[in-house]
């Protein structure tokens, strides 16, 4: 046990810098690491994706509010951008997680292999949509924050992945796309962790330990490390030239993806 203590916090030591570094909330890495950790524990296959996933959302709440206060720190959080946005995102994020519940863990694995192999190729082809656009109105930006909560949900993330190409797009600066989505983690990472909880409460077979498909262990081996390490993350991301460290994560999503999708077979 002492083993899967050590890499639940490198895993949320990596997450940490990530997340303050691109924006990510870090679930990209924990999902495939918890997936991967999980069936070599033994959990239930029938529920192994959905605690791998709560368990995610819940540890980015923590590093979210680390990653959120270092930006703010920079000045690069859209606050009234993150008002606005909030409750499409917890609405869509609660509905994501509900219907997670009841979905497969095999057609939940499937389905973030492939939002893996979107993100790994956005990045390393450094795709950006052309910023020729404002933030929509009020009833805009609500479907825009109920899109990126109920995705966010299915696939255990902050949201980063497809909250920051949406600020760019809207003409926001990229630093401060990637602060402001920080900031969205949060309401993503609380709505997640409330939904993932009642949705497995009473579900058999569940191992010890967990409260509903959140497995307190793994949350807090990710937590004490992700916390420390996000700030560090974020002041990354204001010195160096973010693009060649996204081809290298990219490389290591590409590589996570096709080490999932070959447990398929």
């Amino acid at each position: 046990m002492v083993t899967y203590w050590l890499l639940y916090a490198l895993a949320g030591a990596v997450a940490g810098v990530l997340a303050g570094l691109l924006g990510v909330g870090g679930g990209i890495v924990i999902v495939p690491v918890l997936s991967v950790l999980f069936t070599a524990q033994g959990m239930p296959p029938e529920y192994m994706m959905q605690m791998a996933l709560g368990t995610s959302l819940a540890s980015i709440m923590f590093t979210s509010v680390s990653s959120m206060r270092a930006h703010h720190r920079h000045g690069a959080v859209r606050w009234n951008v993150v008002k606005a946005i909030a409750p499409g995102i917890i609405v869509g994020t609660l509905a994501g997680s509900w219907l997670a519940s009841i979905l497969s863990s095999g057609f939940l694995k499937g389905f973030f292999v492939f939002f893996l192999y979107y993100v790994s190729f956005q990045m390393f082809l450094n795709i950006k949509p052309k910023p020729s656009r404002e933030i929509p109105g009020a009833k805009g930006i609500f479907g825009v924050g109920s899109g990126i909560g109920v995705i966010s949900a299915l696939v255990g993330i902050g949201g980063g992945t497809l909250s920051v190409p949406f600020m760019t797009w809207c003409n926001i600066p990229m630093h401060q796309a990637v602060g402001t989505s920080a900031a969205i983690g949060f309401p993503i990472a609380l709505a997640g962790t409330v939904g993932y909880i009642f949705g497995g409460l009473g579900k058999a077979g569940l191992p010890g330990a967990t409260l509903g498909f959140i497995y307190i262990p793994a949350l807090i081996g990710l937590v004490v490390c992700s916390m420390l390490t996000a700030p560090t993350g974020a002041k990354i991301a204001h010195k160096l030239p973010v693009a060649k460290l996204k081809k290298v994560f990219a490389v290591f999503l590409f590589i996570m993806a096709t080490r999932m999708l070959l447990q398929f077979f």
